[in-house]
Formats: C-alpha cells, structure tokens, sequence
C-alpha cells in the first residue's frame, strides 16, 4: 500500500526564478523553497548551477561512449563546476552521546560549495538516490549544507537508447527522474531543500 506523502501538498514555488529557456529544456522540480535559498543566498552559486544547465548538450555520442567509473555527462557537468570553484567534498561527521562521539560517516558530495551540494546521478543503480538524499539529510540537519541539487535523466530518453542499441544499459531500475521523485515525496532528505533536475530531449543533440 502506498501512503500519501506529507510533501505532497507543498506547492513547488520559486521555479520562476529560472531563465524561461533553462527550465524549457528541462524537468525541474524543487522542495522547500530551493531556488529561492539559491538565489538569495548564495548567488555565485546560483549562477554557476544556471550557467552549467543553459551551456550544457546531452551528446548521442557520450551516450554512446561505453560506461566506466563516470560517464562522460557526469564528467562534463563536473568539468563546467570544477573551473568555478566547486570540488568533490567527505565530511569528518560525528554525534557525541554522554561525552562521547559516535561516528556518522557520510558520503562523498561530487561537486560542492559554499554549502551547496550537486549530485549527478545520470546511470547508476537506483538505491543511489538513497544514499544521495540520506547524506543531504544529514548534513542538513549538522548544518554544513544549505540546498542540494541532484541531475538526473528523463525516462523518456529510453526509447532513443534502444534506438541506439544501448537500451539494456539504462533499465527501469537506473537512476532516472521516475524513480527519484517517490523517494524524495517520501521525505528521503528530511527537511533539506532539494533542487531536482532532469535531462531529456530539450538538451538532446542527436547529430553531435
């Protein structure tokens, strides 16, 4: 049985904040007030989480660039934030129950700064998302991060995979927008706001 979600009535505002063409190109959602917290507190980061989505092209051919440790879509997002300041970040965390500290690891956040973390996740095994919004949760509630962004692909590319033969590769239970919207509905990060993003055929260059 599927229980209602206590985040589903909350409207999905502050999206206007984002350029008509971005948000043209892609499915993009929000949770507690994201892009508002964006845009008035950290700006510089805001531009930079704008500038990568408005430059950045789904290429056929990195999609069909055989899998490693990071795909090329992976690479190239990390690439545009990396030139700005933004790096792979751990977090030294700990509880410290009747004076004495409980570890609580975390994992790493590909690109962060200044309180801002950006997760790409475009095909990895979906309990990914799990840990993804588990470790935002986290670090939200030790107050070490603000808003986390997480990009992701759009089902809707599928067809165009198996088009391209790589259709095995990228199956229902890979890390796309439908499968992270119910773990997020169901309060996966806590409180922490949640900026979500998903690639699809508005960024899309077949010929390239």
């Amino acid at each position: 049985m599927t229980h209602p979600s206590r985040f589903n009535n909350i409207p999905l505002m502050g999206l206007e904040l984002i350029p008509d063409d971005v948000r043209g190109r892609y499915q993009i959602e929000e949770r507690l007030h994201a892009c508002s917290i964006l845009e008035s507190d950290f700006p510089d980061e805001w531009a930079d989480i704008l500038g990568c989505l408005d430059t950045f092209v789904l290429k056929r051919s990195d999609v069909l660039t055989a899998g490693g440790n990071k795909s090329p879509i992976s690479k190239a997002i990390d690439a545009y934030l990396n030139a700005r300041g933004w790096d792979e970040r751990s977090f030294d965390t700990a509880v410290v129950v009747d004076g004495v500290a409980v570890e609580t690891p975390t994992h790493k956040i590909d690109n962060f700064k200044n309180r801002i973390g950006v997760e790409v996740e475009w095909n990895n095994k979906d309990p990914f998302f799990d840990r993804d919004l588990n470790n935002f949760r986290l670090l939200h509630q030790l107050g070490v991060l603000s808003v986390g962004v997480i990009i992701t692909r759009l089902w809707e590319l599928q067809q165009e995979f198996i088009k391209l033969g790589k259709g095995a590769s990228y199956g229902m239970n890979t890390t796309h927008f439908g499968k992270l919207l119910p773990k997020v509905n169901g309060g996966g990060a806590g409180g922490c706001p949640l900026l979500l993003v998903g690639m699809g055929f508005g960024c899309y260059d077949p010929h390239s």
